[in-house]
């Protein structure tokens, strides 16, 4: 079983696109397939962070991340 023409074709352009071969675009998307299903030992952060054990809301992960970003910036302009 081989590739079908058009994904060649689409592998040869995004290669050609990207300066780099189409072998290597092949062996990249060899390696984001198996990522995407690999099976992690422990939950992300789990070393780092504490938490309620539930996953956030998109607007709590913006919000938390706004935070950090004025917090950083206020830091930033108290030492310049």
């Amino acid at each position: 079983m081989g590739a079908e023409p058009e994904d060649l074709a689409i592998i040869k352009e995004a290669a050609t696109r990207r300066g780099t071969s189409g072998a290597g675009i092949i062996r990249q998307g060899i390696h984001l397939a198996a990522m995407a299903d690999r099976v992690w030992g422990e939950p992300l952060f789990s070393r780092t962070s504490e938490g309620s054990g539930r996953t956030p809301a998109r607007a709590e992960v913006r919000d938390v991340v706004a935070d950090t970003v004025r917090r950083e910036a206020d830091t930033e302009g108290a030492t310049a």
